[in-house]
């Protein structure tokens, strides 16, 4: 018979699900949370992020559990186990700080769902989130952890203090590093239907086990904080700090640049994107650049942001931007015959954001080959 100790899983960690994080989150209280997590590759044990990152004072967690959701906020009891922190069932986490868990023996489901239950016994104030989940979570008074269903529930559409799921893998990860279109604003309800996901529905079905993160932030800007803070601020824990990163794909924050108020100059954008890359490179972690989607019609277009916009997508395919592959998204979803805006079933209609097709459009663009080295 084998020992245990030969039989413990000694590969690295690797990220199976993961997001951005920003501040303005609610206040906590005698609450239970219980999220959501959809996963990209599976494995025998797990280990979760929690984060006080944008906190104002330190957050106490009385206890966390790992379940296979059921629905509607339910688990199957017979998957529930207990999360630890250096051995405690409880942990403290400072302000601007993250907790990682210990190694939990817990079958994590390639493309399936996971439960992640917090129990919050005092008041956390200002919470650390991610806006927009896309996802139904849940929220129910009291100690309710290991319940199998929780009574007296509300629903919330944001994650809260949880930023990342990791799993032991040899096969890396991607972070889809971006704004609202990364994020997923507008797809399907639940249905983990943004480019990401769809793009890690590839790579499982090509046979490649990479851990797919989406740390996309709607209303995220390159050159300044906005919504969540700027992608120059939050490269390093966003990307270059997940575990098992070996790739990142640089996608659409530039066009919130372009359309705001006070625009930065597309040499700023350029320079900006070199120095990412060149932080990736440095890091370890190949680029892949994702040239700019077409949005002539939405309310923040001009003619200037237009034309920065060429020049951007130009800068990207003419190779001097540094990156190792490119991603050309305006060209998977572009018009032909009007290149400044979206094939007609490629636009959500608001002519910023895709359908469902264009978000299948995006992934689909992707070579898989990027991901074999």
């Amino acid at each position: 018979m084998k020992q245990a100790a030969e039989e413990q899983d000694v590969r690295p960690w690797v990220g199976t699900w993961g997001t951005a994080v920003e501040s303005g989150g609610r206040s906590f209280e005698k609450h239970t949370l219980r999220q959501i997590v959809h996963t990209s590759i599976g494995g025998g044990a797990a280990r979760i992020r929690l984060t006080n990152e944008f906190g104002t004072r330190p957050l106490v967690v009385g206890a966390v559990r790992l379940a296979r959701p059921v629905s509607g906020g339910t688990i199957d009891p017979a998957t529930d186990r207990a999360v630890t922190f250096g051995g405690r069932t409880s942990v403290t986490i400072p302000v601007g700080e993250t907790a990682v868990s210990d190694e939990v023996s817990f079958e994590v489901p390639a493309d399936g769902d996971v439960a992640v239950s917090t129990w919050l016994p005092s008041v956390t104030g200002p919470s650390t989130r991610h806006g927009i989940a896309v996802q139904h979570n849940y929220v129910a008074g009291g100690d309710q952890a290991s319940a199998p269903k929780l009574s007296g529930i509300r629903t919330e559409s944001s994650w809260f203090f949880l930023s990342g799921l990791d799993v032991r893998s040899d096969g890396g990860a991607v972070v889809a590093f971006g704004a609202s279109i990364t994020d997923g604003l507008g797809s399907r309800f639940g249905a983990n239907v943004r480019w990401p996901d769809l793009l890690s529905d590839r790579l499982r079905k090509a046979g490649h086990e990479v851990g797919v993160l989406n740390a996309g932030i709607s209303g995220n800007r390159f050159t300044a904080d906005d919504r969540g803070e700027s992608g120059v601020n939050r490269f390093e824990r966003d990307v270059l700090s997940r575990p098992g990163v070996r790739w990142v794909i640089i996608s659409d924050d530039a066009l919130n640049d372009l359309g705001a108020a006070d625009p930065p100059s597309v040499s700023r954008l350029t320079g900006t994107l070199r120095d990412l890359t060149a932080r990736a490179h440095a890091a370890g972690v190949r680029v892949i650049c994702s040239t700019l989607t077409p949005y002539q019609g939405a309310g923040y277009w001009s003619a200037r942001g237009e034309a920065g916009r060429a020049e951007i997508n130009a800068f990207i395919r003419s190779g001097g931007s540094g990156c190792d592959f490119v991603l050309d998204q305006a060209a998977a979803t572009q018009d032909p015959s009007a290149p400044t805006r979206f094939r007609r079933e490629f636009d959500s209609g608001d002519h910023l954001h895709p359908s469902a097709a264009g978000f299948q459009a995006i992934a689909d663009a992707a070579d898989l080959s990027w991901f074999t080295g």
